[in-house]
């Protein structure tokens, strides 16, 4: 009872899945990926061996649709599953078996696969299908934009509980010395795919690479406000005056370690700077009320 999509981007050699669901933190059982073998997605009456095994026998050179088929030789329950899988090549397969709940379907697509299953009808799998044909940028924002146009054309007819988004790359994760890039859920939320697309954000935020053209000097009327900000904050008890001196940089040093940001901004030079990103957090982060 769940749509998802399974992906992958050749270019950065990175894999994903997408999936929401009126399911209790469903991606901790739909959602598998590595990034030297591809990405499953395992759903409906949901087989999470069908996630372990079938990577496995990715990252050993089947391809997506040799491990599908042999997955589903051996599993006595397969006219209930439904699985989308995408290979370390690129290659696209799915399943829906003929006793899961209508309206349940696949569309397989170049490089990725949508499914679900007790949704409101087909337009849910085409929307999904078009939005990540049609969005520019890394996967893991092509695999939100799908599962929010999933979630927009109706979703699963029961209602909303949870989602998540797992993306792999090589070397991706924290520290460089694993491949989770990202991993996401909201597992128990009246809106959870939309609370997901604000997480990715954060993310994007919080561990991606700032922009040298995002960077916005430290003018004096930036410096009144951000000493505003640090007010606001507890960091400073002075009042504002525009002046972007040492125990305003020493006091801004503690807000942004607070707050996880210490890559967004910049003391070198007359002023310093700060990443536009950065800003706009701290600016709705404190806003006055």
């Amino acid at each position: 009872m769940t749509f998802s999509i399974v992906a992958c981007d050749l270019e950065t050699q990175a894999f994903g899945v997408a999936v929401a669901s009126k399911f209790l933190a469903a991606a901790s059982v739909v959602s598998w990926a590595r990034a030297d073998a591809g990405a499953v997605a395992t759903q409906a009456l949901g087989k999470v061996s069908f996630g372990q095994d079938g990577l496995v026998r990715m990252a050993g050179g089947k391809t997506a649709q040799e491990t599908l088929t042999a997955l589903l030789a051996a599993d006595p329950g397969r006219a209930r599953r439904q699985v989308g899988m995408v290979d370390r090549h690129g290659n696209a397969a799915a399943h829906t078996g003929e006793g899961c709940h209508h309206w349940a379907g696949h569309r397989v697509g170049d490089g990725y696969s949508c499914q679900g299953n007790l949704l409101v009808g087909k337009e849910v799998i085409d929307a999904m299908a078009e939005a990540f044909e049609g969005t520019a940028g890394e996967l893991a924002d092509r695999l939100m934009a799908a599962l929010l146009a999933g979630d927009q054309a109706g979703g699963d007819r029961r209602g909303k509980q949870s989602a998540g988004l797992l993306v792999v790359k090589p070397n991706g994760g924290y520290g460089g010395d694993n491949d989770r890039y990202l991993d996401l859920r909201v597992d128990d939320d009246a809106d959870p795919v939309a609370r997901l697309k604000g997480l990715v954000a954060m993310h994007h935020m919080f561990f991606g690479m700032p922009d040298p053209n995002d960077q916005q000097p430290i003018t004096p009327d930036l410096a009144r406000e951000l000493q505003a900000i640090l007010c606001t904050g507890g960091y400073r008890q002075a009042e504002p005056d525009g002046h972007w001196d040492e125990p305003s940089i020493h006091a801004f040093w503690a807000l942004v370690g607070n707050e996880n940001l210490e890559e967004r901004w910049d003391i070198e030079g007359d002023t310093g700077s700060i990443d536009r990103v950065a800003l706009a957090y701290l600016r709705e982060r404190f806003a006055q009320k």
